[in-house]
């Protein structure tokens, strides 16, 4: 039986009306070039903790407005601008807040398991300075679904804040905990995330597979309630000839809302860094012509069935036009953002409404899946 879902909630829309010059905009993206060689001075992974550190207490006031033509819907959702964080940065929902004031249209917190959990031994982060990209090892090290229950509960929501759920690496039953995790954060999440594309939980991808995903989906199905928040599926690139078609036949069959294309690979093309043999998901430019094809293999195969969401490798505002072309409706970012600062959202939403406008489209929603192969 099939459940009435995302559609029995009504359409939500956030919009700024606090405007920040451009002057004062201008003058924050320069300062990122200075702090950026002291951030690399340190590990990653400390240069992570003091960023989010730092955004706790830094003054903020929200950007200025986005352009209306960048206005969209994606299950049943507003998003005054398709540009969001993905998953990754903000593992704990400290600072979704200050996420949005910086430009982001959505957040994504996560990956956060039922249970607390450390993650993988250190080092497990290395920046790849030389291609622009990421290799990570992190292994779903959070703070536990409860504790990001309590910070969600408590923030002022200026764009839609996505929960990412996973499940621990001890788990003796993985599918309960996905279960757990839906049911357990469906009132702090405008929506939420099941995530079993990251490589860093061995046996964590095997999710995809046939028998495992259809059991899966099933038991999110049943777990959601009526009108609750929409569930989006990650998967990734690393996918075999047909996997695409499967997988949205098993998502559209069990009411998953949106398809997010795509996590992390565990392929490695060639690469100049010194860490290139480093085991991880590689994320960043490295990621970005595979995350593209997997785009367009998953709008092949859903054929306007099911939203998607372009993720890896974005980094410019042709980058996100692109995938918008190829099909997404959404796009997310994250390893970008060490490379370029935390203005990177509001640069790539300014050179997507100059591209809106000279493709004579009236709303950047017209532009979805209108690249000719």
């Amino acid at each position: 039986m099939r459940m009435a879902v995302a559609s029995a909630r009504p359409e939500r829309h956030w919009f700024f009306d606090e405007p920040v010059s451009r002057g004062c905009y201008r003058r924050r993206m320069g300062l990122y070039r200075y702090l950026r060689p002291l951030a690399f001075r340190l590990d990653p992974e400390r240069a992570h903790r003091a960023t989010i550190a730092a955004l706790k207490f830094a003054p903020m006031r929200p950007h200025r407005p986005f352009a209306p033509s960048l206005t969209t819907s994606v299950a049943g959702l507003g998003f005054a601008s398709p540009v969001g964080l993905a998953a990754g940065f903000d593992k704990d929902a400290e600072v979704p807040d200050q996420m949005l004031r910086l430009g982001f249209g959505f957040v994504e917190i996560g990956t956060v398991t039922p249970r607390a959990q450390a993650g993988n031994p250190r080092p497990r982060l290395f920046r790849l300075a030389e291609d622009g990209g990421v290799i990570n090892r992190l292994g779903f090290n959070n703070g536990g679904q409860p504790a990001a229950f309590q910070r969600l509960q408590g923030i002022h929501r200026r764009g839609p804040v996505g929960v990412n759920v996973g499940a621990n690496k001890d788990s003796p039953d993985r599918v309960a905990d996905y279960v757990a995790g839906v049911r357990s954060m469906t009132a702090v999440a405008d929506y939420l995330t099941v995530n079993i594309s990251s490589p860093n939980t061995p046996g964590l991808r095997g999710l995809q597979d046939a028998g495992a995903l259809d059991e899966l989906l099933s038991a999110i199905r049943e777990a959601r309630l009526v009108g609750g928040p929409p569930v989006f599926l990650k998967v990734a690139p690393d996918l075999a000839g047909g996997d695409p078609e499967r997988i949205v036949r098993g998502a559209v069959d069990n009411n998953i809302d949106a398809l997010i294309v795509s996590n992390t690979t565990v392929t490695r093309p060639p690469l100049q860094s010194r860490f290139a043999a480093e085991t991880g998901g590689l994320s960043g430019a490295p990621l970005k012509p595979l995350a593209l094809e997997a785009l367009r293999g998953f709008r092949s195969a859903a054929g306007g069935a099911i939203p998607l969401i372009g993720a890896g490798g974005i980094a410019t505002a042709d980058d996100a036009w692109e995938r918008i072309r190829a099909g997404a409706s959404l796009v997310q970012l994250y390893s970008a953002m060490i490379y370029q600062g935390p203005r990177i959202a509001l640069r790539i939403t300014d050179g997507l409404a100059r591209r809106v406008e000279q493709a004579g489209f009236a709303n950047i929603a017209e532009a979805v899946g209108t690249e000719k192969r």
